[in-house]
């Protein structure tokens, strides 16, 4: 049973998730406050909790009735509370006149909801303006929603959101060595670092993950390279798999006598290397706050 439901369960407590922030989101912009995302979800995943176990069913934040509460005054939790009394009350003392409502008149109701609930606008506003790759996931999660149900066609639609992520950091991420100028032919010398003729200047910007691991293998020295610097303040975070590839780009450089400095490692990627013990690998001192720390490490490296 637990091996049927999980999926199931996975998707609507993402969806209850992503729907409770986004009521919270209106409120914000209704009220001009600011809600506490982390409250907010461990509270629904309480009162969710707590309803399973008189036989509920998973709720969220509604959009609708939040507005509502809103323009009638509401600004404080005891709205909330007041609304979900009233609830109680109606289902306990009026729910034997509430069964009385003809059917027709509840599906009526729920027309509007779903029209109110459905969008349309928005939707063709979006087919107009937004990118390709976002467009072709609206489609084909609204194509698998009215054919299949939306279950599927939320997991679908998270894997095709999370691979254009991946092809869109990768497409940010690059890796380029610095020009070395010729002082007579460059205006703009002074301007310029000096960068001796065996030291090789290597600067990574973007996120270093598995889609981009590769791009080390493209950062390649000289005969006579006798150090490789590699700048990384532009590298906000970095993943298991492109610190396989540094540590085999650091061991390749130490098999031709070349050693690495690193300048500017920023705190994700610190902390990464040190779990995986890299930085007692390539050695503490050459790891660098600045760039021209790293230069001059570099040169005592070459003429210690």
């Amino acid at each position: 049973m637990i091996q049927s439901v999980l999926p199931d369960a996975f998707t609507i407590a993402v969806l209850a998730a992503i729907e409770s922030l986004l009521s919270c989101v209106v409120a914000d912009g209704m009220t001009g406050t600011r809600h506490r995302s982390n409250m907010e979800l461990i509270a629904q995943g309480a009162g969710n909790i707590g309803s399973a176990l008189f036989g509920g069913i998973p709720a969220t934040g509604a959009i609708a009735r939040t507005a509502a509460n809103i323009k009638n005054g509401g600004r404080t939790p005891v709205a909330g509370m007041v609304h979900s009394a009233v609830l109680v009350l109606i289902l306990i003392i009026l729910m034997p006149y509430a069964a009385l409502i003809p059917m027709p008149t509840i599906a009526a109701i729920l027309f509007m909801v779903a029209y109110n609930m459905c969008q349309w606008r928005p939707f063709v506003r979006l087919i107009k303006t937004a990118p390709k790759s976002d467009i072709a996931v609206l489609v084909v999660t609204f194509i698998l929603t009215v054919v299949f149900d939306l279950v599927v066609a939320i997991e679908i639609g998270m894997v095709l959101a999370c691979l254009l992520f991946m092809k869109r950091m990768s497409d940010e991420t690059d890796v380029r060595g610095w020009t070395y100028a010729d002082g007579k032919e460059d205006p703009d010398r002074m301007s310029l670092r000096h960068v001796p003729k065996h030291i090789r200047v290597y600067e990574i910007n973007g996120p270093l993950f598995f889609g981009v691991a590769d791009r080390i293998a493209d950062i390649y020295v000289k005969d006579y390279t006798k150090c490789l610097i590699l700048r990384m303040r532009s590298v906000p975070a970095i993943d298991t798999t492109a610190l396989i590839a540094l540590e085999n780009l650091y061991e390749k450089c130490k098999k031709n006598g070349i050693t690495v400095v690193f300048s500017h490692v920023n705190e994700q990627p610190m902390n990464a290397m040190k779990k995986a013990g890299f930085i007692e690998k390539a050695g503490a001192d050459n790891f660098c706050g600045h760039i021209d720390e790293a230069l001059k490490r570099a040169e005592q490296c070459i003429h210690p």
